[in-house]
C-alpha cells in the first residue's frame, strides 16, 4: 500500500489531473469513479489505484480481477493519500490511468459529425460527447482550440461516452472540413445569421454541425466554410441557447432524418 502523500506515484496522479501538458507528455489520463473504471477498455487500462476505504460494488471488483488476471498493477492507496491523488470532493475510491485514445478522420466519417470550435467548458464538451452517442453520430472533429478532452471534468460528464464515441483534435479545423466535404458531408452552421429553421430542413446521413465557441460563437473564416446557415428558433429576449444544448438539438433532428 502507498501510504505516504509526497509518493512519486500520487504526485504523478496528481500531474495527470492537473495538467494537459503531463497528459500528453505520458499518452494516458486518469478516470475517476467506479464507471469509468468499469467500462473502460481492459487492453486501455495501465493502473489502477484503489482507496484503503472503499466500498467496491460487485461489478467493479470483477473487473479488478480481471485486469490483476491480464496483469495490470492494482495498487492500493492510504485514504489521505488518494484525498490527494483524486480531482473530485468525495471520491467513489477508484481511479483508472488510461492510455490516451487516437483516431483519424478516417475513423469518424460515415454518419453525423459534430464539429466545435474553441469550446472552453469542459462539462459542455462532455455532455455533446454522451449526447452525441445517444443520438448515434459517427464523431466528433475538434479545433485545437477546444478544451482538453482529457480535462477530468470533461472526462466525468462523458459518463463512459469518450471511450466509445471516435473524437480528432484537428491541426487544421478548415482543411478537415474541407476533407469532410470532398468525402460527401453537407456542412451546416449552428449561426446567428442562419435563417433556416434547423428543424424544417431534412439532412443527409453524412452531414456536420458547426458549433462555435460559447461566448463568441464560430470565427468567420470557420462559417464561411457550411453549406448553409441554421438556427434555432428562440423566444422571449434570448440569442442563442448553450453549447451543449444546440449541439443536442442538431444531432437528434439529424437522427430522426435517418
Amino acid at each position: 500500500m502507498i501510504s505516504s502523500v509526497n509518493n512519486a506515484r500520487v504526485k504523478a496522479l496528481v500531474e495527470l489531473q492537473s495538467k494537459s501538458r503531463a497528459r500528453k507528455k505520458e499518452g494516458c489520463f486518469v478516470a475517476e469513479g467506479f464507471k469509468m473504471y468499469a467500462e473502460a477498455p481492459l487492453e486501455r487500462i495501465r493502473e489502477v489505484y484503489v482507496d484503503e476505504n472503499a466500498k467496491l460494488p460487485e461489478y467493479v471488483e470483477n473487473k479488478i480481477n480481471e485486469c490483476r488476471q491480464a496483469k495490470i498493477e492494482v495498487e492500493t492507496l492510504s485514504h489521505e493519500a488518494f484525498l490527494k491523488a483524486a480531482d473530485t470532493e468525495s471520491p467513489q475510491g477508484i481511479l483508472t490511468v488510461v492510455n490516451r485514445l487516437e483516431y483519424s478522420l478516417e475513423d469518424i466519417i460515415g454518419g453525423c459529425v459534430l464539429i466545435l470550435e474553441d469550446i472552453q467548458d469542459p462539462g459542455n464538451l462532455g455532455t455533446m460527447l454522451r449526447t452525441g452517442e445517444g443520438a448515434g453520430i459517427s464523431g466528433v472533429l475538434m479545433s485545437r482550440g477546444c478544451v482538453d478532452i482529457y480535462n477530468p471534468k470533461t472526462i466525468r460528464s462523458t459518463m463512459g461516452s469518450l471511450y466509445r464515441v471516435p473524437f480528432v483534435v484537428a491541426e487544421d479545423l478548415h482543411e478537415e472540413i474541407e476533407h469532410l466535404k470532398t468525402n460527401g458531408y453537407s456542412v451546416y452552421a449552428a449561426h446567428l445569421k442562419g435563417t433556416l429553421d434547423y428543424s424544417e430542413l431534412t439532412y443527409p446521413k453524412q452531414c456536420g454541425f458547426m458549433i462555435g465557441n460559447e461566448g463568441n460563437g464560430l470565427t468567420d473564416d470557420t462559417a464561411a466554410l457550411a453549406d448553409k446557415y441554421i438556427k434555432i428558433p428562440m423566444s422571449g429576449q434570448l440569442e442563442s441557447l448553450n453549447a451543449a444544448i444546440s449541439a443536442a438539438l442538431l444531432m437528434y433532428e439529424a437522427r430522426r432524418n435517418n
